[in-house]
């Protein structure tokens, strides 16, 4: 069996709406992105830390407070125990989580020969990738470093899958993807293009897909990136003025003082 390359190759970057300063999330991608969670990464992937009701949030997808409840009813929530003692199945409500896939890691390993499908919910700012030199050196300075990085391989993860190259075989289960550090990885090619249909107009192609759902875990990792910014920048103006005032108290205090 030809041995697997472990030479990761760098992500595409991407343009996104929330990058920089000034970035704010585009709302219509994040309910795009949503949409595609649930009917294509929700089969194996886990959002657990991903309330209902943090959808109709403000900075979010903004769904209205009919939309959230509609959506979160559709998911069976195990509660209980009940009077006698049993666990029982409801709706889900508002404050409820997304419900995992499977009731265990043993369940979803078994599911997938062995491998076990991460949680989403962080996983834009979990993953990454080192870029080179000199932009490496940048990306330890705060304020200007590039903070994309998680949703970079996340799109580019997605649309890596490739041929095994002459002399690599590939074990049973395993696919060849380019922006995998050992090139090869369990979960098959899960986008294609026509799989979802959009209601705004956006193109139906796995290429979108990518992008949505990349800024939909964005933003379940990072919920008040919109807010953070803004006061970020409040903060700066305040500074500035501070500094100027501070600056022209010390100009009248000591202008007739003499040196």
């Amino acid at each position: 069996m030809g041995a697997v390359e472990r030479h990761q190759a760098t992500p595409p970057r991407q343009d996104w709406s929330f990058a920089g300063a000034f970035g704010r999330y585009d709302r219509e991608q994040l309910r795009r992105g949503l949409k595609v969670y649930r009917q294509v990464c929700v089969s194996c992937h886990s959002i657990r830390l991903l309330a209902f009701r943090n959808l109709g949030e403000k900075g979010g997808p903004e769904l209205s407070q009919g939309e959230v409840e509609a959506l979160a009813a559709t998911y069976k929530i195990t509660d209980g125990p009940n009077d006698a003692g049993a666990m029982f199945e409801r709706p889900g409500r508002p404050s409820d989580r997304f419900p995992p896939p499977f009731p265990n890691e043993q369940a979803a390993r078994a599911a997938f020969n062995g491998a076990y499908p991460p949680d989403m919910s962080v996983l834009a700012k979990a993953r990454g990738y080192a870029r080179g030199f000199p932009l490496f050196l940048l990306d330890a300075l705060p304020g200007v470093s590039y903070q994309e990085h998680g949703v970079d391989y996340i799109v580019a993860l997605l649309g890596g899958y490739a041929d095994a190259p002459n002399g690599v075989t590939l074990p049973p289960g395993q696919f060849y993807n380019i922006y995998v550090p050992a090139r090869r990885i369990a979960m098959p090619p899960p986008l294609s293009d026509g799989q979802v249909s959009y209601d705004d107009g956006a193109p139906a192609t796995a290429a979108q897909y990518a992008k949505d759902i990349a800024a939909f875990l964005m933003w379940s990792a990072e919920p008040h990136l919109d807010e953070r910014k803004q006061i970020g920048l409040r903060v700066v103006l305040f500074l500035i003025v501070f500094a100027g005032l501070v600056y022209f108290t010390k100009r009248k205090i000591w202008a007739n003082v003499e040196h």
